[in-house]
Formats: structure tokens, sequence, C-alpha cells
């Protein structure tokens, strides 16, 4: 359950990011570049993903079964 929640905060991270990065884009200047707030959104993206390949090897969560 505790890797479930945390895929799920590291989710909201992403879209936070996301809507954070949305001003820089509109304006153009901002204090932080856009490359800041996307760069970021693809840290935690790659540790969502590692952190869901580590949970499925380990047996801590189970994928769906396939449908066929």
């Amino acid at each position: 359950m505790l890797i479930k929640a945390l895929v799920v905060i590291l989710l909201i991270f992403v879209i936070l990011n996301l809507f954070r990065a949305l001003p820089a884009l509109l304006k153009g200047k901002q204090a932080q570049p856009l490359s800041h707030f996307l760069g970021k959104r693809l840290l935690f993206s790659v540790v969502i993903f590692a952190l869901l390949i580590v949970a499925i090897a380990a047996g801590w969560i189970s994928p769906n079964p396939r449908p066929y």
C-alpha cells in the first residue's frame, strides 16, 4: 500500500510541475526557465517508472492479468 501511495504522490508532483511550467511557457520570461520545471517532471516520471519496475520485480505489486 505504501508503494501505491508513493506512486500517487509522485504523479501529483508531475502534474504540479506541468502546471507550474505553464506560466513560463505563456509569458516567456520568468525567474526560472521552462526547462527547470520540465526537467523536474521528467525526473519524477523516471522515478515512477523505476519504482514500478522494482515493485513488480520484487513482488510488492502485481500487474493486471492479460485479457486473453
